[in-house]
């Protein structure tokens, strides 16, 4: 699958690292949670991944750094990232669940190809300021939200065009 991410940061530094771990390590606190060396390991994987990866994926990468830790762990670990905001599950045409790390990015947006599964990420402050507008009709605070659009990119729109002929 084709994926185009656009990031402020292009890669992350170990100060963020450690900001991000003491995100967790907060989180585990309060859910009654241990703080692990395997949670630690599968956070800096994922952070260091500018991927959106399903928990195939990271525990795949995360196998090469340490062997011993399995894929429960790394799906339950995902699943906390996600709890204490920093990660996001996304959902793009394939129905599998891959997340994407929040630590320290300007919220964005997804448009995904429905012929090839390819997606790009794009800034908007207009989706941005109707989410606001749309929680002060609604009296609510709004925290986040996602925003997907789907349709046909350039290639397999280039590819039904020569087929057509």
């Amino acid at each position: 699958m084709l994926q185009k991410r656009i990031d402020d940061q292009p890669t992350i530094s170990r100060e963020m690292v450690r900001e991000a771990q003491e995100i967790l390590h907060r989180h585990l606190k309060s859910v009654g949670l241990k703080q692990t060396a395997q949670r630690d390991r599968i956070l800096r994987t994922f952070l260091e991944t500018r991927d959106h990866l399903s928990t195939d994926e990271l525990h795949r990468l995360v196998q090469k750094k340490d062997a011993g830790i399995g894929y429960t762990t790394v799906y339950r670990t995902l699943k906390l990232l996600a709890e204490c905001g920093l990660a996001s599950e996304v959902e793009f045409h394939d129905g599998v669940s891959r997340y994407e790390h929040q630590y320290n990015r300007r919220s964005h947006h997804h448009m995904v190809c429905t012929e090839c599964g390819s997606s790009v990420e794009f800034f908007s402050q207009e989706v941005g300021q109707l989410e606001q507008e749309i929680g002060r009709k609604y009296h609510y605070l709004t925290t986040r939200h996602t925003f997907l659009i789907y349709g046909i990119c350039e290639e397999c729109h280039s590819k039904q065009e020569v087929s057509r002929s």
